[in-house]
Formats: structure tokens, sequence, C-alpha cells
């Protein structure tokens, strides 16, 4: 399994870079240092010039791979959605069983993340808490539908129309499987924030974890 996980690259619209970054040591280091940055700072205090000097490079190399750092935050943000994508298809793969398949999926997609030693370049645990707290801003953009008709956001829905497939496969006279599955993604973000900044409004915390929430929910609806 490590193996073949080692083996799968990233699915990544070709519309986000000017050059893939995952081409050169440059571009890698681009793409970790990126994620570093943007924890630390947050992404409206994030600039090419604060990253160039940070990785010793000047800010028009950044350019050469990146149009702007909107593109660079869809980037990093369409890599996440495709590792939890893998993630989630090669563990729930052998599982036949509809209920037990979407449980795991959830506790995959809502569960805290893990280090993957697999890509040295990408601090996994950093880019989740990235994509808790910057990924809205992704979309919430006029320029959303022009982006969604270009393919960006394509592996961010294909993920939900999996978790959809597998709640119609659990109950077929469920009406709502793509509602309900944009808001167990979506959901597991909100309530990670939350419980990090405004505990007073979520039960998700020390006890309960996002994943036991969701599951109890999937068992009550479904």
């Amino acid at each position: 399994m490590d193996k073949i996980l080692y083996n799968l690259k990233m699915e990544i619209n070709e519309k986000l870079f000017i050059k893939d970054p995952e081409t050169s040591a440059l571009g890698k280091k681009i793409i970790q240092e990126s994620i570093v940055m943007i924890h630390e700072l947050g992404f409206e205090q994030f600039t090419f010039r604060k990253l160039g000097s940070k990785i010793g490079s000047n800010e028009s190399s950044i350019y050469r791979y990146f149009e702007n750092k909107h593109k660079l935050l869809l980037y990093l943000a369409s890599w996440y959605w495709s590792w939890l994508e893998h993630q989630m298809v090669f563990q729930t793969m052998a599982i036949h069983e509809p209920r037990e398949k979407l449980l795991k999926a959830i506790d995959i997609i809502t569960a805290d993340t893990v280090q993957d030693s697999t890509y040295q370049h990408v601090d996994e645990i950093l880019l989740n808490k990235i994509v808790i707290s910057e990924h809205s801003k992704s979309y919430l953009t006029k320029e959303v539908d022009r982006e969604n008709k270009d393919g960006y956001f394509q592996v961010y829905k294909r993920l939900a129309s999996r978790i959809g497939d597998m709640i119609s496969a659990l109950n077929p006279d469920y009406p709502y499987p793509a509602s309900l599955s944009s808001m167990i993604i979506d959901g597991a973000l909100h309530q990670h924030y939350l419980k990090e900044h405004f505990k007073v409004i979520t039960d998700c915390g020390a006890k309960v974890s996002p994943s036991k929430y969701f599951k109890d929910l999937i068992n009550r609806v479904l």
C-alpha cells in the first residue's frame, strides 16, 4: 500500500500553475515554505516577496511557477483534497458493507491529520490547518464561477461525490446525498475551527471529536 501511494502524483489542474512545482527542487521548496509561511502569517499577510526572502530566491522566480498567491492557495487546496481522496479510496476499497464503508470514509475526512512521510516537501498537518482556516478564501470570490468552469475545484467536488455515492449506497431512499456529503466535508473543517477558536458554540473538543460527531449524525440520519 505504501509503495502504491508513493508512486501516486497528486491531481492538480494545470491551469493553476505556470510551471509544475513538482518538477524541480525550487518548485518543491516553494510549496514547502509557502505552507509554513501561510500557516504562520495567515493568507492575507503572506506575499511572494516574503516567500522569496525565506527561500533565498528572487520574488520573480516564484512568479515563474504561480501567477499569484490566489492560484497558489488553490494549488495547495487541490493538493490536500487529492491527497485526502487517495487516503479515502485506498482505505475503503476493500470494505463492502455500506455503513462500515461510509463511516470509515467519514473517519478519514474528519479526523485529525497525521503526517504522511511519503511526500517530504509537504507537511500535511500544517496544510490541514491551512485548509481549515483558509479554504473558503479560495472560492468565496467574484471569480468562482469562471474558476469552477475551468475545473479548479474538480478534486474537491469529486471527493464530495464519492461520499454522496456512499450515502446513496447505504440508503437509496435518502433524498439529499449531495447536500449531506458537502455538509460533512465543510462541516468537519468548521468544527475543527470552532473547537480551536469558538469553543462555546461547539460540542467538539477534548472528549468529542468531529469524527465522533459526524458518525453519530450519520447513524441517526441514515
